[in-house]
């Protein structure tokens, strides 16, 4: 896995600040949670990865590169992909 520049990292921190509605469209992982998975933002880790309070429970890492999710406005449509 190659990590993000410091740039980037703060790129995703501006467009992924704490309390930002999103949504699970893709993780490539056996315990992840379903797909459509709505959470709010916690914050974004020095690797680039948006930490994501989920709506049922848990708390999940959307890791940079690998999984994508995409900001909601409560609407399931809304928002734009990571």
């Amino acid at each position: 896995m190659k990590f993000p520049s410091r740039e980037i990292v703060e790129s995703i921190r501006q467009e992924y600040p704490a309390g930002t509605r999103v949504e699970l469209v893709r993780m490539d992982d056996p315990q992840a949670p379903p797909i459509g998975t709505h959470g709010t933002v916690l914050g974004v880790d020095d690797i680039g990865s948006i930490m994501v309070a989920r709506d049922n429970g848990g708390v999940l890492s959307a890791a940079f590169g690998e999984d994508l999710c995409r900001k909601v406005n409560g609407t399931p449509n809304g928002g734009k992909r990571l």
